[in-house]
């Protein structure tokens, strides 16, 4: 099996590993790890990292890209593909050397910690997800089956929903109120600043915006049919389930190297070998220029964390407690996600070891607008905190779907100083539009101006004080 070494001797340094997460007391959900050639991983990659997974034309189109840039060698693969799942379950290039198998085990012991301890995830009912992804798959395959529906009909929805996927509420721990609960809070509030209450204010639905677009169209387009309302049910869950991977990339990738080098430099490794970890390990968290590398910031914040604990702890004893430091750590790791994470411990020092600088497009090249000194570092860290996420993932939200009789649906764009990529609203709107069924309008900011794009029938339109800054031809 792979390169000079046996599955005796995986599964041997599989059981040190194991010793020593358990020595570092990390809380981990049983493991297992499968081990992969590179066709097996890149379908892997390409269903994310899912032993079962509905099929779509979307997931073939992105195995073939990688799969062609791979055999040229424009890309590679992960070390390795982990999952939150209970038992967590990892794959193993069953080409890497001996090295890189066992600080890829380390690794997943780490995102195991991680996946299983973050509050993001507790949402994510790990020890079902499998079964569920499978669920899901068994029930879009008998639609496509189904001759009264079929493949295109399938795929059709599927398109749209992908689209509007993570239109959904970024804070899962925060519950949404129901309609009446709404109601009540609206007249509450309406009595207490003493303003009258209008008709229309209590009629219109939703009476506070509603950010779960798909549910939205779902619970109230009664033209959509059983099996229509089940995909766009599907493609909600499973985005809820990968959400917090998106907003924990920086420090679940950084938790995990921190703990693959705290297990590899404990373990007693051959010296070829921690000679390999080390080009590994480095290369894995070194910058990559004119890039964000969650590995390198994620590794450097965590680093700096443990660094400022010993300080603290030093000036109140001359022998700090390791235990006592880890347990602040395992503390971060609970609580935080990339957001909070940065905001909370990137200091301007941290800001220039990793030479963090803001960047934008002029003309036909990029200029460096800021970078963090003194004056700008915050600026930049702003920045930084503001892309990672959905961070990059404009927030969109239903605001009414009645105010005018026709059962138009309203939307609003909350605008934070980033404008919406013309080319993509339209065809975003494209596929709320097939959803809803009529006609879908969506108020945002251009050029500093409020903007309406509306789209039904006959397509897209824009008012009209704004068509020529977004389409310069007309």
């Amino acid at each position: 099996m792979g390169r000079s070494y046996t599955l005796a001797d995986l599964e041997n340094w599989e059981a040190k590993i194991s010793e020593k997460v358990q020595e570092f007391q990390l809380d981990c959900y049983p493991q297992e790890f499968e081990i992969c050639d590179h066709v097996q991983m890149l379908s892997m990659m390409t269903y994310h990292g899912m032993p079962s997974h509905y099929p779509h034309w979307s997931f073939g189109k992105s195995f073939e890209r990688t799969k062609t840039l791979y055999d040229y060698g424009v890309q590679g693969i992960p070390y390795e593909m982990v999952i939150n799942s209970d038992p967590c379950i990892a794959g193993l290039m069953r080409d890497n050397s001996l090295c890189l198998q066992i600080l890829t085990m380390a690794h997943v012991y780490g995102h195991n910690d991680f996946f299983k301890n973050n509050f993001t995830f507790s949402h994510t009912e790990a020890d079902r997800v499998v079964a569920r992804f499978k669920s899901h798959a068994d029930r879009i395959r008998d639609y496509v089956e189904d001759p009264s529906i079929g493949q295109e009909g399938v795929e059709n929805i599927l398109d749209a929903a992908h689209a509007l996927s993570f239109q959904c509420r970024r804070n899962q721990a925060i519950k949404r109120r129901d309609h009446e609960a709404q109601l009540e809070l609206a007249i509450q509030s309406r009595e207490e600043e003493k303003k009258e209450i209008t008709e229309p204010e209590l009629h219109r639905f939703p009476l506070e915006p509603d950010e779960n677009i798909l549910l939205f169209i779902r619970d109230n387009n009664p033209r959509l049919a059983e099996w229509e309302k089940d995909l766009l049910t599907i493609v909600h869950e499973e985005a809820l389930y990968f959400q917090p991977q998106m907003e924990t990339k920086i420090i679940n990738e950084g938790w995990a190297c921190y703990w693959h080098r705290e297990i590899m430099n404990s373990l007693d490794l051959p010296s070829d070998i921690h000679m390999e970890f080390l080009v590994r390990h480095n290369q894995v968290v070194r910058p990559i220029p004119g890039d964000i590398n969650p590995y390198n910031i994620g590794l450097t914040l965590w680093d700096r964390i443990e660094e400022k604990l010993l300080g603290e702890a030093r000036n109140y004893n001359d022998d700090p407690q390791e235990p006592d430091i880890r347990e602040k750590l395992f503390e971060i790791r609970e609580v935080d996600r990339d957001t909070s994470f940065i905001r909370r411990f990137m200091d301007r020092e941290t800001m220039e070891k990793l030479d963090l600088f803001e960047a934008a497009p002029e003309r036909e090249d990029w200029v460096i607008k800021r970078v963090s000194d003194e004056d700008n570092w915050k600026p930049v860290r702003d920045l930084l905190v503001e892309s990672v996420g959905l961070g990059a993932i404009p927030d969109i939200a239903v605001t009414d779907c009645d105010g005018d009789g026709a059962r138009t649906l309203k939307l609003r764009h909350h605008f934070e100083g980033r404008e919406l990529e013309a080319t993509y609203a339209e065809k975003t709107l494209e596929h709320v539009y097939r959803l809803w069924g009529r006609k879908v309008m969506l108020e945002t900011t251009l050029n500093e101006s409020s903007t309406l794009y509306s789209y039904d029938d006959e397509g897209l339109s824009v008012t009209p004080d704004v068509i020529n800054a977004i389409y310069p031809s007309f």
